[in-house]
């Protein structure tokens, strides 16, 4: 068996560490770099700097730690983990983990009519704002994390992941 694949780049504002531990995603290889572009993108519109550790992983591995961590034994697109100590690497406090599953991205994308590097970019940035303290457990919350998830995207020239795909011209 081969170590998984890792990546490692250091910005101005954000050390991210990805790891891909499912060998499907070999079939997308440029989603390090996706994954990376989304959360520097964030990083940078929400000034908040540290380390980030990714893990590209599968349905089973993300269902199991669903199950393990939130007590919801199904997969999902996205889970991520604050830190919640702020111990320091050099020069960077790490803001947390996130697991992403290829399965579900794919699913998805395909349902949502959504390109694949664009749905993964959104979960991504998506993840990153979990970890620097974003929710959406009310109306209000979810409000505020769409319209900075659209912004951020926007930037990258990704499609607003929540326009309802029916009202296009």
């Amino acid at each position: 068996m081969t170590a998984p694949a890792r990546t490692l780049r250091t910005s101005d504002s954000i050390e991210i560490e990805i790891i891909a531990q499912s060998a499907r995603w070999t079939a997308y290889p440029g989603a390090d770099a996706v994954v990376r572009g989304a959360i520097e993108a964030a990083a940078l519109l929400v000034g908040r700097p540290g380390s980030v550790a990714v893990m590209l992983t599968d349905d089973a591995t993300i269902r199991d730690m669903n199950a393990t961590w939130r007590g919801i034994d199904r997969p999902t697109n996205v889970l991520s983990f604050p830190s919640r100590e702020s111990f320091a690497l050099p020069g960077a406090i790490h803001l947390g983990d996130i697991a992403i599953a290829c399965e579900t991205v794919e699913a998805e994308s395909a349902a949502e009519n959504k390109a694949f590097a664009d749905h993964l970019a959104h979960l991504a940035v998506h993840g990153y704002l979990h970890l620097v303290g974003l929710d959406h457990e009310t109306d209000a919350e979810a409000v505020g994390m769409e319209n900075l998830e659209t912004r951020i995207l926007s930037g990258l020239g990704i499609a607003d992941p929540y326009a309802d795909p029916t009202s296009a011209d």
